[in-house]
């Protein structure tokens, strides 16, 4: 009996064919992803040696990925890399894997630093509440270079990640600091304060839980999900506790659903704690990101 030696690219084409009758999003993009994991190759490598034939091994190895992905289990749990900001992240299924509307998070940091609005512009300290993977922290880390960034959250799991990823980009204990707790609880026997705080908090409401696709409801992390009722438990805490962690002048940036960007503006007057503030949109031109600025005195 005689065995069909495969090609990278005729993997590829039957790989892609199969995942797209499969109701897979991205089909071409998935195959190309998995079996340059598999080979260890980049996907520009795969194209330059589009004939190059796969070994048995190779091919069943390629084919468990792919019965992995047809279970929904996300790429980024199968290869544990996900791209923010252009850099490289470990991600588990411990930890939210990075989306490309919380890069607007980023982009809102560095500009109130590069217009010089910090109280503390020689030395910020920023935290990054909730930091999952850490990749918001490191991010900024990296971004802004004078910063000292505290980064905490309530799993160990995830903090565990986040660490993983600052060794991975070279940053010590001295630039990032990560603490354990929930929300404010690793800071609130202490007199820290903050020149700027940053979250990305659970905000799907429970209620709609179901109704996310089996890729996330499944493999992410619910508790980095499930915002409550209304997705606002934690938004609402945020808002409600942040005066008392923020310096005079200090900055609030905070992610949501945008549904619920105008709840949180309200909730901001409300506190009488901030002199300003203001919603920005994603790339998807969303409403994605509220900033706020404490009064000065």
């Amino acid at each position: 009996m005689t065995y069909k030696r495969w090609t990278i690219q005729e993997i590829l084409n039957v790989t892609a064919e199969f995942l797209k009758d499969k109701g897979i999003e991205s089909p071409r993009l998935c195959a190309e992803i998995l079996l340059a994991h598999q080979l260890k190759k980049s996907r520009v490598e795969l194209y330059l040696e589009f004939d190059h034939p796969l070994n048995s091994l190779e091919i069943a190895n390629y084919r468990s990925l792919i019965r992995r992905r047809l279970k929904r289990e996300p790429v980024q749990y199968i290869t544990g890399h996900q791209e923010f900001w252009s850099l490289d992240f470990l991600v588990s299924p411990a930890v939210l894997i990075p989306r490309p509307e919380t890069e607007v998070l980023v982009e809102e940091a560095i500009k109130i630093k590069e217009n010089n609005l910090l109280s503390d512009s020689g030395q910020p300290k920023i935290l990054d509440l909730g930091t999952g993977s850490g990749a918001i922290a490191i991010t900024i880390a990296k971004e802004i270079k004078s910063a000292t960034i505290w980064a905490s959250d309530i799993a160990f799991e995830a903090l565990a990640v986040a660490r993983d990823n600052a060794k991975h980009h070279n940053l010590n204990n001295s630039r990032i600091k990560f603490y354990q707790g929930d929300l404010w609880q690793p800071f609130s026997n202490s007199s820290i304060t903050f020149d700027m705080i940053i979250s990305n908090p659970p905000y799907i409401p429970t209620a709609a839980f179901q109704t996310l696709p089996p890729e996330v409801r499944h493999f992410e992390p619910r508790i980095a999900l499930d915002g409550h009722e209304n997705g606002m438990h934690f938004i609402k805490r945020i808002i409600k506790e942040s005066g008392t962690y923020l310096k005079p002048g200090g900055w609030l940036l905070i992610e949501m659903d945008p549904d619920q960007t105008e709840r949180a503006l309200y909730l901001l007057d409300s506190t009488q704690s901030f002199s300003y503030k203001e919603r920005f949109m994603d790339y998807q031109k969303k409403y994605r990101l509220v900033k706020a600025q404490k009064r000065n005195g």
